[in-house]
């Protein structure tokens, strides 16, 4: 019990820092429409999507490696952090060097002509990106989380310091003549520009604090643990390729494969956009996810060799997979309340029933990272590539299929059956080569009566808007009972233990 406290613990931190650079990162939305235009906000989108996709290239799975071989192997962590480090460092000088001198070339593919500047300041956030994953890495290893949360949340103030000085204040002082125009040559006409500038300066900055704060590090290659670790990451690198896949594939087919008129009054890009909006109701969870997985992956690796750790991966889902369905119908029930957060017009809420499809896709991509501990702790990781990869064939085949028939409710089945289909053969392998005693009966049994309480909360629909919220959340304290009931032997334990303490 001790060891989910620590892991709970450590995860509400982890989940604080992201909730709020995710929030503050969604703030400045506001800002970019507020003071660039639209065409701006477009070059945005795009570039920082080329960006998400080359991110998971320059640290090709050298994470997960690194939580592997610190742990386990009988390997000197120091050593591990300057081989992982140093590594990460050389293929990074060979890729943005890459991506610097192919810039002219991206400019003109991309439709950026005279532009080139864009993506070599591209090639250096990359880069800056890429030397901080693994000193990230062991802040988190070293169970150091608010080491790790506040480096990445002066990372995200200091890249709002610098978009509100380069879009914002500056031009307001040129405006109000306290400062002339091309002052320390700035430009008034850049926008895209200043926004990569702003990310590049922060990262930049962060980079000798996070360095002293995970240790520095002595540039060694040892080819005995390179070897390994590379056979162990190149399945990871593939799989967060066909990962990034699953995550955005339904987003930028839709628009595609939606028939004209599907929806009067609509265009599909129009209708695209309100789907988008439903995914962003549904990432409530997602963050709950990253912020678990960011406390779960050094936790797993560093209790792979206990000869307890099965039952201990058992308990972590079980506990899991409750919160989580909890989480799913307390959203559910009041998307009407949680619609209102977020930037809305006429028409938004007519996509809001597929949110708890959405939200049920998501919890079981958090199973899966769950279920994923098999095959990273008894490298074969090449099951990664192939689980992911029939996901993202899966999510296609829906996504053609259901979309030109289904709508909004072919996007969402999309992202649901992806993840059950990852899930389940993820399980099934994992029995095999290294069985775990989950509670499938009980874990499954939440899910399906969670996923029921989400849409009977969601249709339901009183006279009454005071009545309507208590009927709804009444679903919510229902469901919490009849988890109490059925854990009532865990909770017993659990104040035994308060007593005795």
């Amino acid at each position: 019990m001790s060891n989910l406290k620590k892991l709970a613990g450590q995860t509400a931190i982890y989940g604080l820092s992201s909730i709020l650079a995710r929030s503050i990162n969604f703030l400045m939305i506001f800002v970019y429409t507020s003071y660039l235009n639209k065409e701006v906000v477009g070059s945005f989108t795009g570039i920082y999507a080329l960006i998400g996709f080359l991110n998971i290239v320059f640290t090709y799975g050298m994470e997960t490696s690194f939580f592997r071989f610190s742990t386990g192997k009988n390997l000197d962590p120091q050593q591990v952090y300057n081989t992982t480090q140093s590594l990460l460092i050389t293929s990074t000088l060979f890729l943005g060097t890459g991506i610097y001198l192919l810039a002219p070339w991206l400019a003109e593919l991309l439709d950026y002509p005279g532009q080139a500047y864009l993506f070599r300041w591209t090639a250096l956030i990359l880069s800056f990106d890429a030397i901080l994953a693994i000193p990230f890495a062991k802040l988190r290893l070293s169970n150091r989380a608010f080491a790790f949360a506040g480096a990445k949340i002066i990372n995200v103030l200091l890249n709002v310091f610098f978009t509100l000085l380069l879009i914002v204040w500056i031009p307001s002082l040129i405006v109000s003549g306290s400062i002339r125009e091309g002052y320390l040559g700035y430009q008034s006409d850049w926008g895209i520009e200043y926004i990569l500038l702003a990310n590049l300066f922060a990262n930049g900055l962060i980079i000798p604090y996070v360095w002293w704060r995970a240790g520095f590090f002595r540039f060694s290659l040892d080819k005995e643990i390179i070897r390994p670790m590379w056979k162990y990451a190149i399945p990871l690198l593939f799989m967060g390729l066909a990962g990034v896949t699953n995550e955005l594939v339904s987003r930028l087919l839709f628009e595609y494969l939606l028939p004209e008129n599907f929806y009067p009054g609509l265009s599909p890009r129009e209708a695209a956009g309100i789907f988008g909006t439903s995914v962003k109701l549904a990432i409530l969870m997602n963050l709950v996810i990253q912020a678990f997985k960011y406390a779960a992956e050094p936790f797993f690796f560093g209790k792979s060799t206990d000869k307890n750790s099965p039952q201990l991966y058992a308990r972590v889902m079980h506990a899991f997979v409750i919160f989580c369905s909890v989480l799913m119908v307390a959203i559910s029930v009041n998307l009407e309340v949680v619609g209102y957060l977020f930037p809305r017009g006429e028409g938004y809420e007519t996509a809001f029933f597929i949110v708890p499809i959405l939200l049920m896709g998501y919890l079981l991509l958090g199973v899966y990272f769950n279920l994923s501990i098999w095959f990273k702790i008894t490298d074969n990781t090449k099951y990664s590539f192939w689980i992911t990869l029939a996901g993202a064939v899966v999510s296609v085949v829906v996504i053609f299929t259901a979309v030109p028939s289904l709508g909004y409710l072919g996007g969402a089945l999309s992202t649901l059956v992806c993840y059950l289909v990852m899930t389940a053969i993820c399980y099934y392998y994992g029995q095999r080569h290294f069985p775990i005693p989950y509670q499938t009966g009980k874990d499954v049994g939440y899910l399906v009566i969670a996923f029921v309480l989400s849409y009977v909360g969601f249709f339901l629909d009183l006279d009454s808007a005071g009545l309507n919220f208590f009927a709804k959340n009444s679903l919510v304290v229902l469901f919490l009972a009849w988890v109490g009931y059925r854990e009532k032997e865990l909770l017993g334990a659990v104040l035994q233990r308060k007593k005795a303490s």
